[in-house]
């Protein structure tokens, strides 16, 4: 069973920067040498979308357009933690912020259909 905990959210004025963490424990995490992690995020009455995806073993990340250039995905694989800085923050960050992960990927995967482990989520709130 793989288990991923998500922290570092809160709140901040706009502008400012957070960086959240994912930290993965289970066997199932640990015994493959890559896997697909994502941040996603779902604001209030909107659907949930993917921000930033990095594969664990490759380093190759992507990003959403909306954060391209403001948000940084990165991993520590002794820790079996990604990171997601988020900088230059905006009110329309605001939201719930999830990490997911497809285990055993040799690439990435960018819809949430394919990520079949979820965190309980870490809240970001951002005023103006």
């Amino acid at each position: 069973q793989v288990q991923l905990v998500e922290s570092g959210g809160g709140s901040v004025q706009a502008g400012g920067s957070l960086r959240l963490s994912c930290a993965a424990s289970g066997y199932g995490y640990t015994t493959h040498r890559s896997n697909c992690m994502g941040w996603f995020r779902q604001a209030p009455g909107k659907e949930r979308e993917a921000l930033a995806v990095i594969n664990t073993g490759t380093g190759e990340t992507f990003y959403a357009d909306s954060v391209k250039g403001r948000f940084t995905v990165s991993r520590d694989n002794a820790k079996s933690t990604v990171y997601l800085q988020m900088n230059s923050l905006k009110p329309e960050d605001t939201a719930m912020y999830f990490c997911a992960t497809h285990l055993d990927s040799g690439g990435l995967f960018w819809f949430e259909e394919y990520f079949e482990y979820w965190g309980q989520g870490t809240q970001v709130t951002v005023s103006s």
